[in-house]
């Protein structure tokens, strides 16, 4: 008899900790190490289901008792930009993009640091020194870029003023971690690398473009609401987010799965025949 088993990687579970866009709630992440050759895929296959990338590490919240975290992607083909946004493109036109591979430099650093100090202080980066974030941008098993963005002074010389730690997808480009020179904020730049990825998206024929986790009330994540076409990781499959307003911030004690069922329910890339 031939039978087919998924090629299952383990599944973990953290110990839960203080929430930080939600401070009143605990924290939790179920994760899986993304390593060899089957990683890519794996990526693939697990961005489509709410998880995100960090280094070697692929992880969804999975809080005791809440399901506040919502994985979150823009539709290319159906994104039309707002009289905001496209401001913002104005604004930041004269910014010249490179994409390189993966490997961070002091110049990075210091933008990283110039941002975390000016908007995250207080945040779970703020005391991430120059060799973990080194590690941060270096420990990728898969396809991943850097994609800077630089501005070019009256005499010539061109400053760093932002930069995405981005992946490529079999269906689009994740943004793993932005970062941007905090001087700049009033020209809208953070909105603005979010539209050039939707535009390199486009023309790369991808479909999504992944922005991490949207969570409802939380003002340092409202922005995402504001690009049109957003879909959001709901209940198991991927919606339109519609009015924003009405989505709330699940607390209630049975609002999560246990971890058994929530790892039974993933589906993985690959299989492999297994006779019995």
């Amino acid at each position: 008899m031939r039978h087919t088993l998924p090629t299952l990687p383990p599944f973990n579970v953290t110990a839960p900790w203080p929430r930080l866009y939600l401070k009143v709630r605990m924290y939790r992440k179920l994760l899986t190490a993304l390593q060899g050759e089957y990683a890519q895929k794996l990526n693939d296959s697990l961005s489509k289901q709410g998880f995100r990338r960090s280094q070697n590490v692929l992880y969804r919240p999975s809080c005791a008792e809440c399901s506040a975290c919502l994985s979150a992607r823009v539709r290319v083909a159906d994104f039309k930009p707002s009289k905001s946004q496209r401001r913002a493109e104005r604004r930041n036109a004269d910014l010249r993009r490179e994409a390189t591979s993966p490997w961070a430099t002091e110049e990075q650093y210091a933008l990283f640091r110039d941002y975390l100090d000016s908007r995250h202080a207080d945040g779970g980066m703020a005391d991430m020194d120059i060799f973990e974030f080194a590690a941060m941008i270096e420990e990728t098993p898969i396809r991943s870029r850097v994609i800077e963005y630089n501005a070019r002074r009256a005499d010539g010389s061109v400053d760093l003023v932002a930069v995405c730690l981005t992946d490529v997808l079999d269906d689009g480009l994740s943004m793993v971690y932005s970062f941007y020179d905090p001087e700049r904020a009033r020209t809208s730049l953070g909105t603005y690398v979010i539209l050039d990825h939707i535009r390199i998206a486009r023309k790369a024929g991808l479909p999504y473009v992944y922005l991490g986790y949207w969570v409802p009330g939380s003002p340092k994540m409202g922005y995402k609401a504001n690009f049109a076409a957003l879909e959001v990781y709901k209940n198991g499959e991927w919606c339109d987010i519609g009015n924003p307003a009405t989505h709330s911030a699940a607390t209630h004690p049975l609002s999560t799965d246990p971890i058994a069922e929530q790892v039974a329910r993933i589906s993985l890339p690959d299989s492999r025949p297994f006779r019995g």
